[in-house]
């Protein structure tokens, strides 16, 4: 079993559960514990088989409630150095269950292998992930999100992945005639803010192979896109390809199904 489910993603809060038979870990928690705590229990899974929570980067929909849900649980919090500097007041109490990690080098949580790399998007260190199993390293998750273009180190990390977890923001014309001021268009737009739902589709012109089965795009903008038009614009692109991959939408306010990676 290797599986994941992205519990929440969006402006408002992003979480996601990647799961084995051994192994339990979040990725972010940018959303209430409460939230959290139901959708683990819709799941069937036990908070006490949590391991551990990854932060991605210190930006409030990312770390909303990790300080808790650590405090909680009892659970490490794996960070990079930057990113605790960044936010350790918002975290809380949490100093005797930091787990520190090396953007660049990768570590393992029981039989999850995890391989954070940079990501270019404004903030102290943010990273990006690949996680498999060590048992089996050729079926791997992707999570490319918060992502203002994708760098070569990118394309390498993410190639051969078997799902992908991928940003589709914004569309760019709902962002630039949309109620944004400029400024803020500026910095959505720009190359540390967050790729449009072309920008994913060139990513994924790069990435395709035949052992790439799903495709979540994530991290929509409830203002400047519109899950439709999201998937319509990926879709166009598969259908242009023959590509039967599995497309899901990940939402803000309710998670997807539970996928196999």
């Amino acid at each position: 079993m290797f599986q994941t489910v992205i519990i929440a993603s969006g402006s408002k809060g992003n979480c996601v559960l990647i799961q084995t038979e051994k192994t339990a870990l979040l990725l972010d928690a940018g959303i209430s514990m409460h939230r959290i705590m139901d959708c683990l229990a819709s799941l069937k899974v036990e908070p006490a088989k949590i391991d551990g929570i990854l932060v991605s980067h210190e930006h409030s929909d990312h770390i909303k409630s990790v300080g808790a849900i650590s405090r909680k649980l009892k659970i490490p919090v794996y960070i990079n150095r930057p990113t605790l500097f960044s936010c350790a007041a918002r975290l809380g109490n949490v100093q005797d269950r930091i787990a520190l990690f090396n953007t660049g080098s990768s570590f393992a949580i029981k039989d999850i292998v995890i391989e954070p790399f940079s990501s270019i998007h404004d903030a102290a260190e943010s990273c990006n992930f690949v996680f498999y199993q060590d048992s089996e390293p050729k079926r791997k998750l992707g999570v490319a999100t918060d992502l203002g273009y994708p760098t070569q180190l990118c394309l390498l990390k993410l190639t051969g992945v078997s799902t992908l977890i991928l940003e589709s923001n914004h569309d760019e014309r709902m962002l630039m005639e949309g109620p944004y001021d400029w400024k803020l268009k500026q910095r959505i737009h720009g190359n540390q803010g967050h790729l449009s739902n072309m920008q994913a589709v060139g990513l994924i012109s790069a990435l395709v192979h035949p052992g790439l089965k799903n495709l979540i795009l994530a991290h929509l903008s409830e203002i400047n896109n519109l899950p439709s038009l999201a998937e319509q614009t990926m879709q166009e692109y598969l259908d242009s390809i023959r590509s039967d991959i599995k497309l899901f939408i990940a939402a803000q306010d309710r998670p997807t199904a539970l996928i196999d990676i």
